[in-house]
């Protein structure tokens, strides 16, 4: 008898007490349900285990393993290849995408493979086990990563198959992504178990990718698993992933940095200002919008879109309503100053430093490359173009021939480069989902990382100012804390970098990325930005340490003062209240801080009895 080739999945590790508890979680709901796990916390191995874990289920039960069900009831399995679609699909020789398949179904019986393809496709092998299982990935990159880590995991490679392009390989498990499976539904119908990474993305909007679950559903009995970092559960377009799939347990951003599982994202807000054309240019498309808006009564995207289904002059006017949208967030995108700002992080902070960057649009991340060009910086653009073997090399490559990787939205998902401690994210975007990713990618622990630092540049007073609420939202999510006014976001962007000139040829000599609007820097700006040179000093060497936390108890130890409620576990985290902070100038100095009662032990503090650069510095560092 054939066992099931997940049986043998071992892990050089043993799975944290969190991740147990999302497999628990999931096998209790009736195999169906999503997993909302951080980037880089283990959502992918707690779905290999869940895999495993049913099986064993089975296992247990000999009357289930005679029958071979791969479900809770009793229904065997030549029932299973007997309906009519599958059994079409395997015994005549249906199509699948362009090949004939045919196979002896009668040696299910004995949980063997079925015999020899017959495909039109060179050197494929198919082999169908009584536990199939279907792994989804949004994009064709990820595949040989799954692949590779099912293998790393004890997996022999010949029972694994990717499915995509020419690529057609029918194994025990099968990695495929979204459009193959939705050309190809007879993946899904032959799996016992799916497994659904980045599933956020299968909206109710998008009416490809919901065919999957119209898919899915027919068999009622199918074991589904969706993997995700985050689901607004708010947003209408989700309910088919809630009534199918609903949220089992959360770990999010905070928890993971509190358990030392991720790095401390430590976020840096720059804000810049619309040149005096941008200025006419973004108040023409806004005033346009507003107006259409207003005649009919409609003021987002959704309800605008019900409109342009009319058709006639209500059509036409809601057609340029999203024209001057988008518009508007192109020039966001692109706008002069950022990628000025961009240019000078990259540049005098950090220019030995591998760092990320994305934007919204492919406009924006060629004329930042250009920019970059113009200073003799290289850099490399990876976008939905890219072939998978040319995207491997630049990764490959990244940090040895060049240090700035440019993307769009591509690098959101699924790469995996824990090295990578600086992130600059222009800045348009105010989807949670996309912050949550894109923080994500530079928090992964590495020895001697222990902070990822997050600069955003967005325009002030403009749309770009929502980005701010929502990276609140997507590191402190649930959270019923009044914000700390005293080092705000929107304080510390007060510190903002603005050029004394729109000519880039004229920054080669530019001082800091923190220069003041108009170069007028008041007491409290200056203390901003030395705070900043401080935290960006932590990457090499830590000047703020905590000390210890009140009376000296544990992180998670509850505290009336400081409370912060996570997801459905109910964890409770304190903030760390004392910290050490060495001079930036002096490292043989260090001084000691309250950030509970703003008190440092610095002159600075002692003269003027106000919040200093160290205190400022322990705030940032001790968000988490």
């Amino acid at each position: 008898m054939t066992v099931p080739i997940i049986s043998l999945l071992k892990f050089p590790f043993y799975l944290k007490d969190d991740q147990i508890e999302a497999v628990n979680a999931w096998m209790d709901n009736n195999y169906r349900g999503t997993i909302l796990y951080s980037t880089g916390t283990g959502k992918t191995e707690i779905s290999f285990e869940c895999a495993r874990r049913l099986v064993e289920t089975y296992k247990k039960n000999d009357e289930l393993m005679r029958t071979a069900t791969p479900s809770k009831s009793s229904e065997s399995i030549h029932h299973l290849i007997n309906q009519s679609d599958i059994s079409r699909s395997f015994t005549q020789g249906e199509k699948i995408n362009g090949s004939y398949t045919k196979h002896d179904a009668s040696s299910y019986s004995h949980y063997s493979n079925l015999g020899d393809s017959n495909s039109n496709s060179s050197s494929i092998n198919y082999s169908i086990s009584f536990f199939n299982i279907l792994f989804l990935v949004p994009r064709v990159s990820l595949i040989n990563q799954t692949i590779n880590r099912l293998i790393k995991y004890n997996i022999p490679k010949e029972n694994i198959g990717g499915y995509f392009g020419e690529r057609k390989e029918i194994c025990e498990i099968i990695v495929s992504t979204f459009h193959s499976v939705i050309r190809n539904p007879i993946l899904i119908k032959r799996s016992s178990m799916v497994i659904i990474d980045e599933v956020h993305l299968i909206k109710d909007t998008s009416s490809s990718f919901k065919k999957i679950f119209d898919y899915l559903v027919e068999d009622p009995k199918k074991a589904i698993l969706g993997l995700t970092a985050t689901l607004n559960e708010k947003d209408f377009r989700n309910n088919s992933i809630l009534a199918v799939l609903p949220p089992l347990r959360k770990y999010p951003i905070r928890e993971a940095v509190v358990d030392k599982r991720l790095a401390k994202p430590v976020i840096i807000p720059i804000s810049v200002s619309l040149t005096d054309k941008e200025v006419i240019e973004y108040d023409t498309c806004s005033t346009k919008i507003r107006n259409i808006s207003n005649k009919f009564k409609r003021y987002d995207a959704k309800s605008m879109t019900l409109l342009l289904k009319k058709g006639g002059f209500a059509s036409g006017m809601a057609k340029a309503w999203f024209s001057n949208v988008r518009k508007r967030k192109l020039l966001l995108s692109y706008n002069e100053n950022k990628l000025l700002a961009a240019l000078d992080i990259i540049k005098n902070r950090f220019p030995t430093e591998k760092i990320m960057v994305f934007s919204e649009t492919l406009e924006s991340i060629e004329r930042l490359r250009d920019l970059l060009s113009q200073h003799n910086i290289d850099s490399r653009i990876i976008d939905a173009k890219v072939k998978s073997k040319t995207r491997s090399y630049i990764l490959e490559r990244w940090g040895i021939d060049f240090n700035v990787l440019l993307s769009i939205h591509t690098l959101e998902l699924g790469v995996d480069v824990p090295q990578v401690r600086i992130e600059i994210i222009l800045a348009t975007t105010s989807d949670i989902n996309q912050i949550v990713q894109r923080i994500g990618r530079v928090l992964r622990l590495i020895e001697g990382k222990t902070i990822g630092l997050i600069y955003i540049i967005y325009v002030d007073d403009t749309t770009d100012n929502k980005v701010l609420g929502v990276i609140n939202q997507a590191i402190n999510p649930n959270t019923n804390l009044k914000p700390d006014r005293s080092v705000s976001y929107q304080h510390l962007a007060k510190g903002s970098f603005v050029p004394s000139s729109s000519n880039p040829k004229q920054h080669d000599g530019m001082k800091s990325l923190y220069n003041v609007r108009k170069n007028k820097t008041t007491t409290r700006e200056t203390k901003i930005q030395r705070a900043i040179r401080i935290v960006e000093s932590s990457l090499e060497d830590s000047l703020v340490v905590e000390e210890n936390n009140i009376n000296g108890e544990d992180d998670k130890t509850a505290n009336t003062t400081e409370i912060q409620s996570l997801s459905n576990d109910n964890l409770k985290c304190i903030k760390p209240q004392n910290f050490t902070v060495k001079s930036d100038t002096n490292k043989s100095k260090h001084y000691t801080v309250n950030i509970e009662n703003n008190t440092c032990t610095c002159a600075d503090f002692s003269y003027r009895k106000s919040i200093c650069k160290h205190i400022i510095a322990a705030k940032l560092l001790s968000r988490f």
